[in-house]
């Protein structure tokens, strides 16, 4: 009888992880450390090899199955054990003569040469072949019908931005779908313009995503249809997209601003016809931050393949007005005071709410700045205002009780969120940073040099 032997998962360190691939099928015969399946967490992949030769008999594993250390792989007739077994007997032919002890025995006849099977795509050719042989993967072949050759994590990005993955090109070995795979998808189907035509497989931006709901609201009561001014329509779009297409992360931090706000009101009291708000202070404490980490100081070409460090240093300002949220751009903000700074300031948000912003003045900057201090809050998430990296959000100052190694001592504690790109930022570089900016608010002596 045939000794079936079983190839199992060996440790891998996680519970429940994925089977992407399946590299062989029953009746192929492999090698010992054959590759037979591949599974990918979201962190790593690995291919699972055999731990001996032989025929494969049966596989327990299909794509999507999600395993643990010890599942079964597949039943494998191990080399050696099909020798073992008796070979098969036509049920009515009778024995043969034994015979003469004087005569001959006859020649056995040699069977007729058969001609070896094609290997196919995907798995393992028969006969003594490495496993480095094995022809490259083809998506085709290992996933069944049109199921999208992707990790689960590129899957959840997907999900994520409403994409459907069955409609994006894989770029990966053997048409595997990479997450700047899903990303350039976005990109264009967004240049694209594209809009929903109704109907439950309107597609928005390009992307599959649900149709709006159409809700009669005045069934429920009393309401008023209030139109959407220009800048909404224009700033909710570009918010739109700039949330689908970049992945945002954001870093919070504290500044302790007890000296700079005294040397803030000090400076008022001396120009009484200027007003200088915790603004300025923070335009001078953003550019030192740029000059020290460059990286944020960049963008992404339109390839998202190269990133173009400036040498200029143009802040945004978001500005509330009553039609709706605009970011002028302060230009040489290395090159100007704290009071040069304010004039700057009190100039171009008056024009941004007398409506009078010309696109120049709309255009070119490095760096956004969104302040809520003067309305409230503690943090949030500002959406980065491509194609910048970056985005400081500021909310209100509260006095909190802080330990200065003796007592607890009442200081002026100013919340900061920093949102950025993380395909251009990562997370440690954030953190110094936004570390880096709260020392410069906090030490008023460093804004000045």
């Amino acid at each position: 009888m045939a000794d079936l032997k079983e190839a199992r998962v060996p440790d891998i360190g996680h519970d429940g992880v994925p089977v992407i691939e399946v590299l062989v099928k029953a009746g192929d015969r492999v090698e010992k450390d054959q590759s037979l399946v591949t599974l990918e967490s979201d962190k790593a992949t690995m291919e699972v090899p055999a731990p001996f030769a032989g025929t494969i008999k049966e596989m327990k594993l299909k794509v999507g199955d999600e395993v643990s250390e010890g599942a079964v792989i597949a039943l494998i007739e191990a080399d050696g054990a099909a020798a073992e077994a008796p070979a098969a007997k036509p049920a009515a032919a009778a024995p043969a003569p034994a015979p003469a002890a004087s005569a001959p025995a006859p020649a056995e006849p040699k069977p007729a040469p058969v001609a070896a099977p094609a290997a196919q795509p995907g798995h393992a050719p028969e006969g003594d072949v490495s496993p480095q042989a094995r022809p490259p993967m083809d998506a085709s072949i290992v996933m069944p019908g049109d199921a999208p050759y992707a990790s689960p994590a590129v899957r959840a990005f997907a999900r994520e931005l409403g994409v459907d993955i069955r409609q994006v090109k894989g770029s990966g070995r053997g048409g595997r779908i990479q997450r700047d795979d899903v990303s350039g998808y976005v990109k264009h189907a967004l240049a694209s313009g594209a809009r929903p035509s109704g109907g439950a497989s309107a597609a928005v931006g390009g992307l599959s995503l649900l149709p709006w709901p159409k809700v009669d609201f005045a069934k429920f009561g009393a309401i008023e249809e209030k139109p959407l001014s220009r800048i909404q329509k224009i700033s909710g779009a570009n918010l739109a997209r700039n949330w689908a297409m970049i992945p945002h992360v954001t870093q919070h931090e504290d500044a302790d601003i007890t000296e700079m706000e005294a040397f803030r009101k000090q400076l008022g009291a001396e120009n009484k016809d200027l007003k200088i708000s915790p603004l300025v202070f923070q335009i001078k404490a953003v550019v030192a931050a740029l000059k020290a980490f460059p990286q944020f100081n960049a963008s992404l070409d339109d390839s998202g393949e190269k990133l173009i460090l400036k040498k200029y240093f143009h802040i945004g300002i978001a500005v509330d007005t009553p039609d709706g949220l605009v970011v002028p751009v302060i230009r040489d903000c290395d090159k100007k005071g704290l009071l040069d700074l304010a004039r700057d300031l009190a100039e171009i948000s008056k024009k941004a709410r007398d409506k009078k912003l010309g696109p120049a003045e709309m255009s070119g900057g490095c760096f956004s700045i969104s302040s809520l201090g003067g309305i409230g809050g503690t943090y949030f998430t500002p959406i980065v205002n491509a194609p910048e990296v970056a985005i400081l959000g500021v909310s209100k100052s509260v006095t909190k009780p802080v330990w200065n190694g003796k007592e607890f001592a009442p200081r002026l504690i100013l919340p900061l969120s920093l949102s950025y790109d993380h395909r251009v930022i990562d997370g440690a570089l954030a953190a110094r940073f936004a570390s880096f900016l709260a020392n410069q608010l906090g030490d008023i002596r460093r804004l000045l040099l």
